[in-house]
């Protein structure tokens, strides 16, 4: 890519804390596509809508490596783990994400989801108030971080006293995610990574096959034990869908309660509202999901037939990004897109995409982000920014502040 090649610009670490002028202008060229071997890049609310329920665009694995290499995507390695659905088509997706989605939630677990509120506020309470007397916080790494991170664990079944092990092999398989971190890292970084990924895939191992024998009320048991019209999962598949829900929920989970928090410090008014008025959360946080996606863009995708988008046709084999941020605030389908407002009414976004891809973990990451956002709110007394904008990370397609320091005069009860 040339230096002043959009999409570079739109990937270049300088534009992490405000890209949003840049997807204005990608905008006025729905389909880009810059250079010779480069991607078809989309950035129309609706031609992004299409393209993601358009059975001629391909998710699967072995199509995007024939598309050639990606500086987006992130690291492939999966410890000899087959690919989660998430890299997978019909039929083959269709049938573990139905397994999946029968131990997830409805119809078969209605409740599953819902019924964790009292244990996720739990969780929340003891974070928060494990600031203690400070009067300076770093959200991420003493709350956006580590909570998600115990609720994956209780949803799977992982005893409470594995806990802190699972979290140390988690950090470094997360921080894989990052091209930043990949390429700056040295040689006992990569060693880290593979040493945890080794430990957790064993671990959930022994998981897997004691809930084979002894099934509990947990997530893994049931994706264990579900036979849908197909089959059952394979144990190598089991443990594929375990780790997607663990590193892709992680992250997206974090980015949102910090892009969120972020979002309500920049406006002072709706977080007070919000404090006194938590029954705002759900309208909020659905407005949060279109104003500051925690996935800025899909660019896993390819197509597997020529097909036209606006008059350009796109070559079979061609990768496409889908660039749902730009599409979030794109003025032919959301009135003033570039204001947060928590009232709006109609916020169809595509913050956790669509179509048969849509996020699997959602219902969890929303039920999160309400009661994290809910209880900060209600429970840090005068909240600031310590720097703003606070440091991002280097990923441009998972895109959330790397810290998010706080200043607060301390804590209500």
């Amino acid at each position: 890519m040339t230096q002043d090649s959009l999409v570079r610009r739109i990937t270049d670490f300088a534009s992490r804390a405000d890209p949003y002028p840049l997807y204005r202008e990608l905008r006025s060229t729905p389909v880009l596509h810059e250079e010779e071997g480069g991607p078809y890049v989309i950035s129309s609310y609706w031609d992004i809508e299409a393209l993601l329920h358009d059975p001629r665009i391909s998710s699967d694995a072995a199509n995007l490596a024939a598309a050639g290499e990606d500086p987006l995507a992130g690291s492939e390695e999966t410890g000899g783990l087959p690919p989660s659905f998430l890299r997978l088509d019909p039929p083959e997706h269709d049938r573990l994400r139905r397994i999946a989605n029968s131990g997830f939630g409805p119809p078969h677990r209605p409740r599953r989801i819902d019924g964790m509120r009292g244990e996720l506020r739990e969780i929340v309470t003891a974070l928060i108030d494990g600031f203690g007397d400070a009067r300076q916080i770093d959200l991420v790494d003493q709350f956006a971080y580590p909570f998600p991170v115990t609720v994956i664990c209780r949803l799977l079944g992982v005893p409470r006293e594995d806990e802190p092990r699972f979290r140390a092999w988690v950090d470094p398989l997360v921080a894989n995610l990052d091209p930043g971190m990949r390429q700056g890292g040295d040689g006992d970084f990569e060693r880290t990574a593979r040493e945890a990924r080794m430990q957790l895939g064993m671990y959930l191992a022994g998981l897997v096959e004691e809930r084979a024998k002894e099934p509990r009320d947990d997530l893994l048991s049931d994706l264990v034990n579900s036979r849908g019209p197909d089959g059952a999962m394979t144990m190598m598949e089991v443990l594929s869908t375990a780790v997607l829900l663990l590193i892709a929920g992680h992250e997206t989970t974090v980015n949102l309660i910090t892009n969120g928090m972020l979002t309500l410090l920049r406006h002072p008014p709706v977080l007070e509202r919000l404090r006194h008025e938590p029954d705002l959360a759900p309208r909020l946080v659905e407005e949060l999901l279109r104003y500051e996606p925690p996935v800025q863009l899909v660019p896993q995708r390819t197509c597997i037939t020529d097909i036209e988008v606006r008059g350009v046709t796109i070559p079979k084999g061609s990768r496409i990004w889908l660039m749902l941020a730009a599409g979030n605030r794109d003025p032919e389908r959301f009135a003033d897109p570039d204001r947060f407002d928590p009232d709006r009414e109609d916020v169809q976004h595509l913050g956790f995409g669509s179509g048969i891809h849509i996020c699997f973990g959602a219902p969890l990451a929303r039920l999160e982000t309400q009661i994290a956002l809910t209880e900060l709110a209600r429970r840090l007394e005068n909240p600031r920014l310590a720097q703003d904008p606070p440091p991002y990370r280097e990923n441009a397609v998972l895109r959330g502040p790397r810290h998010l320091e706080i200043d607060f005069d301390g804590l209500r009860p």
